[in-house]
C-alpha cells in the first residue's frame, strides 16, 4: 500500500493548491475537469473512518490523547497541532478545514492559545456544529483557575501575551483532570446513548492519573478526591503524616516533594502550571517577551540573575533554538533540559500520562544533579 500513501499525499498537497489558489483560467476546459478528477480521486482514496465513530478535532496533541482515552471505541480523534509544533502558530491549510467540516466536536485548549489560527479553521470547515456556542465547540479551559492574567491592557509591543492567562494548561495533573470531565460531559451530550461508557473511561482515566500522581497504594487506600482535597488545600503534607502515611517516591508528587521551592529557568512562558502544582518558582524567561527571541542583551540580564541565585536548570521545548540556552549554560553551569510540553513531542512521549511521566522524570534528574 506504499504506493497508495505517496499517491494520497501527493493528492493532498496538490488538492490544498486547487483550494487556495484556483484562478478563473482554471474554471475553464480541461484544467477544470483535471483538477475535478483529481480531487474526486483524493477523497475517495482518503482512509475511511470506522462506522459509527464520533469525529473529534481537538486543537492539540494532548486534548486528542486525553479526548481517546474518555471517548475509547467510540471516536475517532485528530490532532492539529502536533507534539513537536508550536501550538501558537499553525497555519491553517484547507487540509485541517476539511478535517473541521466532518467532525462532530471541536476542542479547543482556550485562553486565546489558539487565536491566531482557530478562526480561520472554522470559518473554512462551513460546520455549524462545531461553531462557538453550540455542542460541537468545547473550550477545554472551562473550570480551571487560569494563571498569570495580566492586570494591564495589552498590546503587541508586549510579545505574545494572553489577555486571559496563561494557556498552558495541560501542564497540571489537576487540569489534566478537569479537561477530561469537560470532555466527557460534552461527548454525553452529544452521543446519550454512550454517556454510560464514557463515565467509566472517565473513572479509568482518573484512577490511573491519581496513581501516578500519589501512588496506586495510597490512593486506594485513602481515595484520589480526598488526596487532591488536600493537595488543592495545600496541606497535603501535614495530613499523611498525621496518618502515619507517605507518598510513593516514585509518584509524580513523590518523586518532586524534595524540590518545592527550588528555582528553575524556562525559554518560554510554558510551564508556570506544572511550576504551580509541583512548588517551584520561576526565576525568569529566557525569552523578555512571549513569543520574541531573546536579544544579546536580555541574555547576559539571565546570566547575571541565574549567578546571583544560582538557578541550575534552564527548562525548554525541543522546538526552539537551542543556540541561547546553550549560551546560557556555558556561562552559568546549568543544565539545559530539553523536554517536550505536548503529547508526541518526545520519543516515548505517547500519550497525556507519559508526558508527564517524562516532564517529571527530567526535571527531577536534572534538580538533582543528573543530566537526562
Amino acid at each position: 500500500m506504499g504506493w497508495n500513501r505517496s499517491f494520497v499525499l501527493s493528492f493532498q498537497s496538490a488538492g490544498d493548491r486547487w483550494f487556495l489558489e484556483r484562478s478563473p483560467d482554471s474554471r475553464r476546459g480541461g484544467g477544470f475537469w483535471t483538477w475535478g478528477i483529481s480531487l474526486m480521486l483524493f477523497f475517495l482514496l482518503l482512509p475511511i473512518p470506522a462506522l459509527g465513530k464520533l469525529r473529534i478535532l481537538a486543537t492539540t496533541s494532548d486534548l486528542a490523547s486525553i479526548a481517546q482515552m474518555v471517548g475509547g471505541d467510540h471516536v475517532q480523534v485528530l490532532a492539529i497541532a502536533k507534539g513537536r509544533q508550536d501550538p501558537h502558530f499553525i497555519d491553517a491549510k484547507p487540509s485541517i478545514m476539511l478535517e473541521a467540516h466532518r467532525a462532530v466536536l471541536f476542542i479547543r485548549v482556550g485562553l486565546s492559545l489558539e487565536i491566531a489560527w482557530e478562526p480561520a479553521v472554522l470559518e473554512g470547515a462551513r460546520n455549524g456544529k462545531i461553531q462557538p456556542g453550540n455542542p460541537g465547540h468545547l473550550d477545554a479551559s472551562e473550570g480551571v483557575r487560569a494563571l498569570e492574567i495580566p492586570g494591564v491592557d495589552l498590546d503587541r509591543s508586549m510579545g505574545d501575551v494572553h489577555p486571559y492567562g496563561n494557556p498552558h494548561i495541560w501542564l497540571d495533573p489537576w487540569n489534566g483532570r478537569i479537561i477530561a470531565r469537560n470532555i466527557a460531559v460534552r461527548l454525553s451530550e452529544i452521543d446519550p446513548e454512550h454517556s454510560g461508557d464514557y463515565r467509566g473511561h472517565l473513572a479509568t482515566f482518573l484512577k490511573k492519573l491519581d496513581g501516578k500522581m500519589f501512588g496506586v497504594s495510597l490512593v486506594k487506600e485513602l481515595g484520589g478526591e480526598e488526596l487532591w482535597r488536600h493537595e488543592l488545600a495545600g496541606d497535603l503534607a501535614d495530613w499523611l503524616q498525621a496518618r502515619e502515611k507517605r507518598l510513593d517516591p516514585g509518584s509524580w508528587a513523590g518523586r518532586m516533594a524534595t524540590h518545592r521551592g527550588q528555582e528553575i529557568l524556562t525559554f518560554h512562558k510554558s510551564f508556570p502550571y506544572f511550576a504551580h502544582r509541583f512548588g517551584l518558582v520561576v526565576a525568569t524567561e529566557l525569552e523578555a517577551k512571549p513569543g520574541i527571541p531573546p536579544s544579546p542583551v536580555q541574555l547576559m540580564k539571565v546570566i547575571r540573575l541565574m549567578r546571583q541565585r544560582k538557578v541550575r536548570v534552564l527548562l525548554m521545548e525541543p522546538f526552539y533554538d537551542r543556540k541561547p540556552a546553550d549560551l546560557v549554560a556555558r556561562k552559568t553551569g546549568a543544565l539545559v533540559v530539553q523536554v517536550a510540553n505536548s503529547t508526541g513531542g518526545q520519543e516515548g512521549v505517547d500519550d497525556y500520562l507519559s508526558l508527564i511521566d517524562n516532564l517529571v522524570q527530567r526535571v527531577a534528574d536534572a534538580l538533582d544533579g543528573k543530566e537526562s
